[in-house]
């Protein structure tokens, strides 16, 4: 199964007087940059610029441009190209942070909770609160359904960390194949680790009957991703949210039989 590189490659530029250069890919700078000490000024920009960007990404998307994180932050956009010296960093970074917190919302409910779906539930709730689905990273999210190459011509779906369903096919509904995504060394560490407990959490649920057998860890994180509408009025965004996301949650039960 093709799998898509986490790296983000170096890039070569080209100068004004016609030469070349490499800009380093996107992990090396992100790493440099948080070595690197900085004065309280500096420090203040940065902070101004991470919560400008994570405001206009959650309400626009990661396809947003630099200049509208820079009139957020009320810096010059030239203030965030010196520390994100492209936009692919600060996106990166900013996913990067989400992830984690995402990671320790799971984790924190995976401890508490002793109730499978309680535990679930509890990470859902608190994660969509949060609004980090909004920023999670966009490859974490791709489900995509193909032909798959074998004489049967049955589809295949590719999910993140996908796991076999219990249960099977539901009647009338068109074969699919399910091809386990499993975290590679490769991957970035931080997506390996929420998709791992996301995924224990997962289990547990459908182990305990609690949870639909054909749920996947990519259902369970599109629905943070989807319960949280960014609108203009906090408590709308926020009655919003709660309605959706108890919509969903009853989704994500098993089907009662007569």
């Amino acid at each position: 199964m093709h799998r898509q590189s986490s790296q983000w490659p170096a890039a070569v530029a080209t100068g004004s007087d016609g030469g070349s250069r490499v800009v380093p890919a996107a992990t090396d700078v992100l790493g440099a940059a948080r070595s690197a000490p900085l004065r309280v000024d500096a420090q203040r920009n940065l902070e101004h610029v991470l919560r400008a960007a994570r405001e206009v990404f959650g309400e626009l998307g990661y396809g947003a441009p630099m200049e509208d994180v820079a009139r957020r932050a009320r810096v010059g956009v030239g203030t965030v190209y010196r520390r994100f010296p492209s936009k692919d960093v600060l996106v990166r970074r900013i996913a990067e942070e989400e992830t984690a917190r995402l990671t320790e919302q799971a984790r924190t409910a995976l401890g508490q909770e002793e109730e499978p779906w309680s535990a679930l539930s509890r990470f859902l709730r608190t994660s969509v609160a949060s609004g980090a689905g909004r920023l999670l990273p966009p490859q974490i999210l791709r489900v995509s359904v193909g032909p798959d190459a074998e004489a049967d011509g049955a589809g295949t779906v590719r999910v993140p960390h996908q796991r076999q369903p219990a249960g099977g096919q539901e009647p009338g509904q068109p074969e699919l194949r399910l091809v386990e995504r499993t975290p590679q060394p490769e991957d970035d560490p931080g997506v390996a680790a929420l998709l791992d407990v996301v995924g224990q959490l997962v289990d547990r649920a459908r182990a305990a009957g609690e949870l639909r057998g054909d749920v996947t860890v990519a259902d369970v994180l599109l629905v943070i991703a989807t319960a949280a509408p960014a609108l203009p009025d906090a408590a709308q965004q926020q009655a919003a949210s709660a309605r959706l996301l108890d919509i969903l949650l009853e989704g994500l039960r098993p089907r009662q039989t007569a």
